[in-house]
């Protein structure tokens, strides 16, 4: 359906599911995730992540989206920066295709993402562009009814 790249706060954005920047202990961290649980309501959302347990590095998984207007949080881990040559740029792909994959099976018809791993993680913002960019674009041409939004924090 539409692909856009939009400047806010993904905890403000109205889509069916919102996605983290998660850890793989899905624990509230800083950033994005941080502002996430505090959005979402910080006691409800660590139950329901720490009854999910984790997260591994590229992979997702879903919590509801508690006091957020979106219904669902994806979760996804992406990977720490080690200059590129450490898998990162899959890893990363593999974060924004696993959590379309699982918006999609829910029934989302939109989704909101940061850009993930390019804040504490120290992935380089352009190429996690570049990266975000492909890997959405190549689920869309799959999955064209989706609404797909890159949430670049404006702050």
């Amino acid at each position: 359906m539409a692909f856009e790249i939009i400047h806010g706060d993904i905890t403000k954005v109205k889509a069916d599911a919102i996605v983290n920047a998660a850890n793989t202990s899905l624990r509230a961290g800083g950033g994005v995730c941080g502002a996430i649980f505090a959005a979402a309501g910080a006691e409800d959302l660590t139950r329901a992540c720490e009854a999910v347990g984790g997260v591994a590095t590229g992979a997702a998984v879903v919590t509801p989206g508690f006091a957020l207007p979106a219904k669902y949080i994806i979760h996804t881990a992406g990977p720490v920066w080690h200059g590129g040559g450490a898998g990162e740029p899959e890893l990363l792909a593999s974060c924004y295709k696993s959590s379309l994959k699982l918006a999609a099976e829910k029934g989302c018809r939109s989704v909101a993402f940061p850009l993930i791993s390019a804040g504490i993680f120290g992935y380089p913002k352009d190429e996690a562009m570049r990266v975000a960019e492909a890997s959405i674009r190549e689920f869309l041409r799959e999955d064209d009814d989706m609404r797909v939004m890159l949430v670049l924090f404006a702050g």
